[in-house]
């Protein structure tokens, strides 16, 4: 294989014969490494071929030159970062599919479910205007605990979680047995 600061220029060039050297070069090895992680091989196929287009593409905007370690050893750290992201993903994927399979049918009726929406309504609407406030802003607007708590000028965020656990638990009894 040719000297990484050749290769390297290749890259940068954007010479495609470079990238397939690359490419054909690391191929094998990355899947022997990428072994030890639980994905299908097509899985690992894919997460190698982003591996090498963000090697290229950081090559091409200079996030390279003043590369420390070889082109492989670049290539593999980007490629475990990728892989383990992958994992979390399918891990996140199957959790939620199984917490899902877990819910009884009977959850499924829809007279059921506009009942609990509308005792969920009630209870909310009893709830006090920071409470309200706070479980809006994290549930409905999806922001983060950092963000409320600039939003709303607590000074502390453990005190905010504390807060929402309180909210949250005030709200589960006012709705409780409706």
């Amino acid at each position: 294989m040719e000297k990484d600061s050749v290769l390297l220029d290749g890259l940068k060039n954007g010479s495609d014969r470079t990238v397939i050297r690359i490419y054909d070069a690391y191929k094998a090895d990355f899947i022997r490494f990428a072994a030890r992680y639980p994905l299908a091989s097509e899985e690992v196929t894919d997460v190698y071929q982003d591996a090498v287009t963000v090697l290229w593409e950081h090559a091409q905007r200079g996030r390279l030159d003043a590369l420390k370690s070889s082109i492989k050893t670049y290539l593999f750290g980007v490629g475990k970062y990728m892989l383990l992201n992958r994992l979390k993903k399918t891990a996140k994927q199957q959790t939620l599919t199984d917490d899902v399979a877990e819910i009884p049918d009977q959850l499924y009726d829809e007279s059921l479910h506009q009942e609990r929406v509308e005792s969920l309504r009630v209870g909310f609407q009893q709830l006090g205007e920071q409470c309200r406030t706070i479980l809006r802003l994290f549930y409905y607007e999806g922001k983060k605990l950092d963000e409320i708590q600039a939003q709303l000028g607590y000074t502390n965020k453990d005190v905010l979680k504390s807060q929402k656990s309180r909210c949250l638990k005030q709200l589960k009894e006012l709705t409780k047995g409706k």
